[in-house]
């Protein structure tokens, strides 16, 4: 540890490390699912030059046999900076949240604490990375066609669904994750075990898909929203003016289901993405711990 360095900031920073690991390995293994659920999201099923999919091992193949491996990967390299970045953002800032309002605490966080905690990393995290989201091309072409406040079309129910989404995420998390260490602790011979030493990647696989499921399921209808809103518009007309009218058109011409568009391929694509986060995170986060127990 450098001189000045509390321990309270070193682990924080090993948050940090840990989690732009995890957004990596997400981002390089699940990014041609990601491809797939923007491409069913955009699609309302009135514009016709947009392609159609069946289903999301229809559009798999579609696009991997009209436009090969790199249609599959298109937006990769913004999408794993993006990812490396935030995801080590956001596990800074919540691990430092959480630390505030444990302080002077020694029982566990209540559900409300890991609630108030991740929506608080949230918020701080779209804050900090919001001018990293417009990336070369995109934003000269975006301005150039539409105007500088195209970039930030749907940041609205872009804010409430990033907030959101990671609050019920966590919050979920950090329970299952304790409940989980709570019935381990009980059928083992030693009680009170660290929980390092109790849970695995299997553990970790587990609960990091069951927290995402949920907070999807939750939130998907604001994802669809921010999509709609971010399209591009056919013939230099805006199809959507703001979230409002999104929820509105939809509702009348798709219904509750236009809501849940694309949210197979999300499933698919998020809850084993979240499931690899979990694991590269909490093993590179006792690799840093163990290494710097042995400083």
């Amino acid at each position: 540890m450098s001189p000045g360095t509390t321990k309270s900031q070193q682990w924080q920073w090993e948050n940090a490390v840990a989690g732009s690991a995890a957004g990596f390995a997400t981002v390089a293994v699940m990014h041609p699912l990601d491809v797939v659920r923007t491409r069913f999201q955009v699609n309302d099923g009135r514009v016709s030059h947009l392609p159609s999919y069946r289903n999301t091992a229809h559009a798999v193949f579609t696009i991997a046999r009209s436009e090969g491996l790199r249609g599959l990967y298109a937006g990769f390299l913004p999408g794993v900076l993006g990812s490396t970045i935030s995801w080590g953002l956001y596990f800074f800032f919540y691990d430092k949240a959480k630390q505030r309002y444990a302080l002077n605490r020694e029982e566990k966080l209540s559900p409300g604490l890991h609630l108030v905690s991740a929506a608080e990393a949230g918020g701080l995290w779209w804050s900090r990375t919001l001018a990293l989201a417009p990336i070369a091309d995109a934003v000269r072409t975006i301005m150039k066609e539409e105007g500088f406040s195209a970039l930030y079309r749907g940041i609205v129910p872009g804010l409430f669904l990033q907030v959101s989404h990671g609050a019920i995420q966590f919050t979920a998390y950090e329970e299952l994750r304790n409940v989980l260490v709570d019935l381990k602790n009980k059928r083992s011979k030693i009680h009170h075990q660290n929980p390092d030493k109790l849970l695995n990647s299997v553990d970790y696989a587990v609960l990091g898909a069951t927290s995402k499921i949920a907070a999807i399921l939750i939130t998907y209808p604001f994802q669809v929203i921010r999509a709609r809103l971010q399209q591009r518009p056919s013939g230099g007309v805006q199809r959507y003016t703001d979230s409002w009218h999104v929820l509105r058109e939809t509702a009348r011409f798709e219904g509750v289901r236009g809501f849940y568009k694309g949210i197979t391929a999300n499933l698919l694509k998020n809850a084993p993405a979240s499931s690899i986060t979990f694991i590269v995170y909490e093993n590179v986060l006792k690799l840093l711990k163990l290494t710097r127990k042995n400083d």
